[in-house]
């Protein structure tokens, strides 16, 4: 067994999710083999592995009942957060894993093909990318962690979306000033989130369009 197993399992029942021992060992799989390309590549910041658990792993899953059901893009996704954490849990759900750094792209392709995972791709484009917008099409639910802006993301969000589209936006704090600035326009739920052990602010912006 995985040595932070009985940590993860935990931290994800005091999340409300109950999740199989099967989607667990892939997470921990996952978090491996980012500590071991993170060596070589820089894929994130974090470096410790107890580190990556709680601000990686359990914060990615902190946004799973909230999230809506659909097809999924995520946009900047860097080495896989919160989309791969997203496709590992709900194999159900078709992911797509969008980001313009190559090395982040090409540790996810491999993770993928080493998992031989059917429900994931990573795609290396810049998210403005006509082409790109037409060859993926439109998406259920958008989300994003890495975006500073919540305007920015909506802007970069809109060519991928359909009328009943939904952006799931992860945030900090929540940015009060950038809501009120769509809100003619889009109506925004806000969920707090508490992540086990991260003393920080954490919270999920659901936006519709009017």
């Amino acid at each position: 067994m995985h040595p932070f197993f009985q940590e993860l399992k935990q931290g994800s029942l005091k999340l409300g999710l109950e999740l199989t021992d099967e989607a667990l060992e892939l997470l921990l799989r996952y978090q491996d083999a980012l500590v071991l390309w993170n060596k070589s590549y820089n894929l994130t910041a974090i470096r410790d592995p107890k580190e990556m658990l709680v601000k990686h792993l359990l914060d990615s899953l902190s946004i799973l009942n909230d999230l809506p059901q659909g097809r999924l893009l995520d946009i900047g996704t860097g080495g896989g957060m919160p989309g791969m954490i997203i496709a590992l849990c709900q194999p159900a759900r078709q992911c797509v894993l969008l980001d313009s750094n190559g090395k982040k792209i090409r540790f996810l392709k491999q993770f993928i093909a080493d998992l031989k995972l059917k429900n994931v791709v990573a795609v290396q484009t810049r998210v403005e990318n006509e082409d790109s917008i037409n060859d993926l099409g439109q998406f259920d639910v958008i989300t994003s962690r890495a975006f500073a802006s919540l305007t920015d993301f909506v802007a970069a969000s809109k060519p991928y979306m359909h009328e009943k589209s939904i952006i799931a936006s992860m945030k900090g704090l929540v940015p009060t000033e950038e809501v009120d600035a769509l809100k003619d326009h889009w109506q925004c739920d806000i969920v707090e989130l508490h992540v086990p052990r991260l003393d920080e602010q954490r919270h999920l912006l659901l936006l519709k369009q009017i």
